[in-house]
């Protein structure tokens, strides 16, 4: 069992991240993340439940997740869930990254505290800044500025699932984040989050002219196959993840439109995947296609202007400004809000002066 528990969490986390992760590897390059070897005397058992009670802490609806990535292999081949495994059989698991050690260092990394009790912490984080340790960014992540800045905490341990991070926003998203300083915490706040009862708004400054002043978007979320580096919305029922996103128009700036948006779930990449299937992709989000000239003229003065605009907003125009929740000890409602980061909000302002110049020619 020693072998066992060595790859236990590594295994863990990197299967709940063949769903969640958000920096990916490269394609079609596999590395070996985990093996076993059935004993002699196995008798015949589903691979996804063989694997379950292997790999403690991991669901075995994931394993069946990894099992339908082609990331379960016996003696070699490509199996699903409902393989039998056999006496003597080979079996690994594979991802698309190499195997990395987990421990988060603590590193010196400045953090905007916006609330700290004995509890939790909420910090405000910039565009830019990972949120925790995976591929090709193991250094330099919230994760590790957390570690220093509670290294003289009794109790807390930044290896320790049981507290940390209730959840995650994107690299280059800036805003509000919520951290659990006890097992206590955490669980209580995880489960507010699964069960939908926090309070969750983002400002985006999105392509287009949206024509309805708010609206609702229904639509399952799932790995897009033809890029997997996006998440993309299907209207089967049995493809990915429920997901809801509310949006409400704040302010009309012409070919732009500032939005205010409200998650009912959390998915990876709601809004990025929702607001592109309805036409309106974020600016500048490189990964879904608005980082081009998606709306306008063709005249080369326009052509500058936004251009220009892409270098003062060189990310996703996203930004996570309120979150509220119940504190899991006082049992007090809790809400905080962030102002927008000066790179949308000048985004916002140039927009505005262009929408102004036009309207007086």
């Amino acid at each position: 069992m020693k072998e066992l528990d060595k790859y236990k969490l590594e295994v863990k986390e990197d299967l709940i991240d063949l769903e969640d992760e958000i920096e990916g590897g490269e394609e079609n390059q596999l590395y070996e993340h985990f093996r076993v070897i059935a004993d002699k005397g196995q008798s015949l058992l589903r691979i996804d439940k063989f694997l379950s009670d292997r790999l403690l802490n991991t669901s075995r609806n994931r394993i069946q997740r990894a099992a339908e990535a082609d990331m379960i292999l016996v003696n070699g081949e490509v199996v699903k869930s409902n393989y039998k495994v056999k006496p003597n059989d080979v079996i690994t698991v594979m991802l698309d990254h190499p195997p990395y050690e987990n421990k988060i260092i603590a590193e010196e990394i400045p953090l905007d505290i916006v609330y700290e009790d004995n509890e939790l912490l909420v910090v405000n984080k910039p565009a830019g800044l990972v949120v925790h340790p995976g591929h090709a960014n193991y250094t330099g992540t919230l994760l590790n500025a957390i570690a220093w800045y509670m290294k003289d905490v009794p109790g807390f341990d930044a290896n320790d699932a049981g507290v940390g991070l209730v959840h995650r926003i994107d690299k280059d998203t800036s805003g509000l984040l919520l951290i659990a300083k006890t097992v206590e915490a955490k669980t209580h706040l995880a489960k507010q989050f699964y069960n939908k009862t926090t309070q969750r708004e983002y400002q985006a400054v999105v392509w287009g002219n949206i024509e309805e002043d708010e609206g609702t978007i229904i639509g399952n979320i799932a790995r897009n196959p033809r890029d997997r580096m996006q998440m993309a919305v299907f209207s089967d029922p049995t493809i990915g993840k429920h997901a809801v996103t509310h949006y409400q128009v704040l302010e009309r700036l012409g070919y732009v439109t500032l939005v205010r948006c409200v998650l009912e779930t959390g998915r990876t990449h709601q809004i990025r995947a929702h607001m592109k299937h309805i036409g309106h992709t974020l600016f500048n989000d490189e990964r879904y296609g608005g980082d081009k000239i998606l709306k306008g003229t063709r005249f080369s003065k326009y052509r500058q202007f936004v251009q220009n605009c892409f270098s003062i907003c060189p990310r996703q125009a996203l930004h996570a400004k309120t979150l509220g929740f119940v504190h899991p000890i006082t049992g007090e409602q809790m809400s905080f809000s962030s102002d927008l980061p000066s790179d949308i909000s000048e985004l916002v302002v140039r927009w505005r002066k262009y929408i102004s110049n036009r309207t007086t020619e």
